[in-house]
């Protein structure tokens, strides 16, 4: 693939808004402020806190974090809340459901491709065009 020259940070920037935008779209839309009502009355609640916070937590992940990955705003510290909502997600309620055929497992290979992703933006950053470099580049700017 030497035809290809690598361009990292536009890669990290295309996986940042395609996983925002997927979570957002598919996840976070629908947990929408007029939608909350529906959702309240049978949200799961997997670490013991009630459902109207667990809710909370999967709002603030699925539609504020996928807003600001898309963005690139707080893009690690978004991507981190996401991928610890999504693996709660995938251990208490989804029961780590990957490989099997059973009941629950038709979200498995999507948790884990989101879970990969969001590891990738923790570890590496949020890539090119993106609201983080820009606050980045102006704190380093001398004052005038």
């Amino acid at each position: 693939m030497r035809f290809l020259p690598e361009r990292t940070q536009i890669g990290l920037a295309i996986l940042r808004v395609w996983t925002g935008a997927t979570l957002f779209l598919h996840h976070g839309w629908e947990k929408q402020p007029a939608h909350w009502a529906q959702f309240m009355a049978h949200f799961p609640n997997p670490i013991g806190i009630g459902p109207h916070a667990s809710f909370f937590i999967a709002f603030l992940s699925d539609f504020v974090c996928g807003i600001l990955l898309i963005i690139g705003l707080g893009t690690r510290w978004a991507a981190a809340f996401c991928f610890a909502n999504i693996f709660v997600a995938w251990a208490a309620v989804h029961h780590f459901a990957f490989l099997s055929k059973g009941p629950g497992s038709d979200h498995g290979e999507l948790i884990v491709l989101y879970l990969g992703a969001l590891l990738t933006l923790v570890i590496a950053g949020p890539g090119a065009a993106c609201i983080d470099r820009i606050l980045a580049r102006k704190s380093q700017s001398p004052n005038i």
